[in-house]
């Protein structure tokens, strides 16, 4: 089989200040977003790791290292002999953070977009229900600052997407379920990606704060079945808003 170089730029390099823990976070980036754009398809045998440790100026240990990041996220699979091969898209960590930034860095399909937003809407319904239930004082206001820093930031800037995240964060903490809060960085990141892939070519369709007050106001009331309602239209709104952000009608 014919090997491609790696799409790797000096770039990458030159953005990590020479820090080798950088160096092949850089690395591992570009790799991998080679590989969810498509640009390395599943069973594509990568460059080698002597090739591209020379084409990029690394030494062979940086590129190893990212190699190891990418294996974890399930997107590649090392063996002796055969090289660095391209996983079958079913075994890729889908719901990994960073996996999650490198497929909204490239195109995500609509398809990838529906999967995410039903997964959203199987857990975070369920969640505003369980955190109306069982939240304290401490975390509703948490939840509560979150919203007004939301607010008065919006979520066009990085302060205002971080509070975003930080109330769907806490209401996944205010279900009082460990293994329910074990999905907030990956629901977190689902957030801030969507969020940022719907400014990409226009401004919010939409104020999307009503929508979270509502939330809030159904789980300070504590109130199950009104804070399910509640973030169910939250979540389904947002996939309008995402699903117009693909094809904006003018």
């Amino acid at each position: 089989m014919k090997k491609k170089s790696d799409p790797v730029g000096a770039a990458e390099t030159a953005r990590s200040g020479g820090n080798p823990g950088r160096i092949h976070g850089a690395i591992a980036r570009t790799l991998g977003i080679a590989i969810v754009s498509g640009q390395h398809q599943p069973g594509e045998i990568l460059t080698n790791e002597i090739e591209s440790s020379e084409l990029l100026n690394v030494s062979r240990s940086a590129y190893r290292e990212a190699v190891r990041i990418l294996a974890a996220k399930g997107l590649v699979e090392s063996r002796p002999k055969t090289g660095t091969r391209v996983s079958a898209k079913a075994r890729w960590n889908l719901l990994d953070p960073e996996v999650l930034a490198w497929l909204f860095e490239s195109e995500p399909s609509e398809d990838f977009l529906r999967g995410l937003f039903e997964l959203r809407m199987i857990v975070e319904p369920a969640a505003a229900a369980l955190a109306a239930e069982r939240r304290d004082e401490g975390q509703l206001e948490r939840m509560r600052q979150a919203l007004i820093e939301m607010q008065q930031q919006t979520l066009a800037t990085e302060a205002g997407q971080a509070a975003d995240r930080d109330f769907h964060d806490t209401v996944l903490e205010a279900t009082d379920n460990a293994a329910l809060f074990t999905l907030s960085s990956s629901i977190g990141a689902a957030v801030r990606w969507t969020t940022i892939f719907k400014q990409r070519k226009r401004e919010l369709p939409r104020d999307p704060m009503p929508d979270h007050w509502k939330v809030f106001d159904a789980i300070a009331a504590r109130r199950p079945d009104a804070a399910k309602a509640a973030m169910e239209r939250l979540v389904g709104l947002a996939l309008d808003d995402t699903r117009a952000s693909i094809d904006p009608k003018d």
